[in-house]
């Protein structure tokens, strides 16, 4: 990725656009977490029932702390595990809007472990992280995999390659359960 391509998906970013970005597992689709209309494209273009939340990403730990109140148990494992294929579900400051969480008071956080994702979140955070494909169909791996309703509604399309696939693990530290077995789901288990 270019200087030019990370600005211009910023800019998008910022105007309340979708951009379509790489991570370490598969592509996601961006829109300023913060932004209630954006949030609600990003379901829009992924034809996602509203009762499903959508998680957030962010450059780093720190970063996180501006829009989660995670426990001290949460932060260790944060520490631990992340940047990585990893979702951990903390809870929420009132920043981040219901849409995004369904109304619940938790919101998944990713520090995504790829480098074109950070350059993006290092300038503009945080971004929805959500896999760029429509509900019910197989995730993208490659851009040219981007399905047209998806491709459509992206204002950018951050190419990172071809992403290794899967998913990440969701855990919910302080209840010791994994709701989504992923990368690392054994080492997080042992953790747990």
């Amino acid at each position: 990725m270019t200087d030019a391509d990370t600005t211009r998906a910023v800019d998008a970013l910022r105007n309340g656009d979708l951009v379509v970005y790489p991570t370490e597992t598969v592509y996601g689709l961006g829109a300023d977490a913060t932004d209630a209309d954006a949030v609600e494209r990003v379901f829009d273009a992924k034809r996602r029932d509203r009762d499903e939340p959508v998680s957030l990403a962010v450059p780093d730990i720190e970063t996180a702390l501006e829009y989660t109140a995670p426990t001290a148990d949460e932060r260790a494992f944060m520490h631990e595990f992340l940047p990585g294929p990893v979702t951990v579900l903390v809870d929420r400051t009132d920043v981040v809007p219901d849409v995004l969480t369904a109304g619940r008071e938790t919101v998944g956080v990713r520090v995504p472990d790829h480098d074109r994702a950070l350059a993006l979140l290092e300038d503009f955070h945080p971004v929805t992280a959500t896999s760029a494909n429509v509900s019910g169909t197989g995730s993208v791996r490659e851009v040219d995999e981007l399905g047209d309703q998806v491709r459509e509604v992206a204002a950018v399309l951050l190419d990172g390659g071809r992403t290794p696939g899967g998913g990440s693990t969701v855990v919910d530290v302080d209840a010791g359960d994994i709701y989504r077995r992923g990368a690392m789901a054994e080492e997080i288990e042992a953790w747990l």
